[in-house]
């Protein structure tokens, strides 16, 4: 889960009083969708391209109908999800939607087997940025379990304030710092609203111009 919130530049208050300090949004993204759809990027690319400049006939033009109609779905379920996050609201951005809730209307934040946040309407979003990893969780009891036991074995202090800190998976941990955030920020003035959901039309455009030129195409074959 790569990971960026870096505290910019205070801004200048009033005569007299310290400057608010500002932060850049915690951006989260999953390295495993990156490089997988990198990879199938390149994949499409490269058969697509071939089939694009060898082809006879019809088969160009059902290339690049199929590259229209794959290179947006790729991008949408592997390198576009991503989670951003400050002081005032969480902005999820979604395969097809971009959802903006400001966290007074954040009900709930909730990890099973995915992750997802609920508003105050009852909406829940899953969030595509932040999967679930059930290797990393049965990872983190082992690694709890682990100190526990050498707790238990040595009796020492150091080791006993260790274990009462609770060992989380990666997306674990980002959810349970997402919480804390919402907690503290819930009430703030800049955090009030309504959710705001909109549709990614620059990748649902080109993907139904493709499928809808796919089709065609193979209508009148």
């Amino acid at each position: 889960m790569s990971t960026s919130d870096q505290a910019s530049a205070s801004t200048p208050g009033k005569p007299g009083t310290p400057g608010k300090p500002v932060y850049k949004d915690r951006a989260y993204r999953s390295p495993a969708g990156l490089v997988g759809g990198a990879l199938l990027l390149g994949l499409i690319a490269w058969l697509g391209g071939d089939a694009v400049v060898s082809g006879e006939g019809r088969t160009p033009w059902l290339a690049l109908a199929s590259m229209l109609v794959a290179v947006p779905v790729v991008v949408a379920f592997s390198v576009r999800p991503a989670v951003f996050a400050n002081d005032d609201r969480l902005r999820v951005r979604n395969p097809f939607r971009v959802i903006e809730l400001p966290w007074a209307c954040v009900v709930s934040l909730r990890s099973g087997y995915t992750n997802e946040v609920i508003d105050e309407s009852g909406t829940k979003y899953q969030l595509w940025a932040i999967p679930v990893s059930l290797r990393g969780r049965k990872k983190a009891h082992r690694q709890q379990a682990r100190e526990a036991h050498r707790a238990a074995k040595g009796g020492g202090g150091g080791r006993t304030a260790e274990v009462g800190r609770p060992v989380r998976a990666e997306t674990d941990q980002v959810m349970a710092d997402l919480r804390d955030l919402c907690e503290a920020r819930a009430k703030a003035a800049g955090s009030q609203g309504k959710p705001s959901v909109r549709w990614a039309w620059e990748i649902v455009g080109p993907a139904a111009a493709g499928a809808v030129l796919l089709a065609v195409l193979i209508a009148v074959a």
